[in-house]
Parts: C-alpha cells; sequence; structure tokens
C-alpha cells in the first residue's frame, strides 16, 4: 500500500484503476455497429465477438 495509509493502490476504483467497479452485470457494446449484448459472468466483453459485424465487443 503507498505510504502505507490503509488506501490501496493509487488509481481509480475500477480493478484496472478505471473510474468505476464495474462488476459481473452490465453490457458488452460493438464499437463498430453499436449493437449491445449482455455481458456474461467470466467472459471478458473483448472474447466476444459481435454477432452483426464480427468485431471484438467492448465493456460499455
Amino acid at each position: 500500500m503507498p505510504g502505507r495509509n490503509g488506501k490501496g493502490p493509487a488509481g481509480g476504483g475500477g480493478r484496472m484503476g478505471g473510474p468505476v467497479k464495474v462488476g459481473p452485470e452490465g453490457m458488452c457494446k460493438c464499437p463498430k455497429c453499436g449493437l449491445k449484448i449482455e455481458h456474461k459472468r467470466g467472459v471478458p466483453c473483448s472474447a466476444e465477438m459481435c454477432p452483426q459485424c464480427g468485431v471484438a465487443m467492448v465493456r460499455e
């Protein structure tokens, strides 16, 4: 812990230092066509391919 102040690592509240904790629920979105699908627990959105255009999905 930086500075041993009990606050943990620097950065945001998200797992990878992002601004928000995302959690298991949510949506995956295609960056090309905008299609949204429900996020599957344990499967990163980037591992999902858009069923319409075949592009890797991103977390919304």
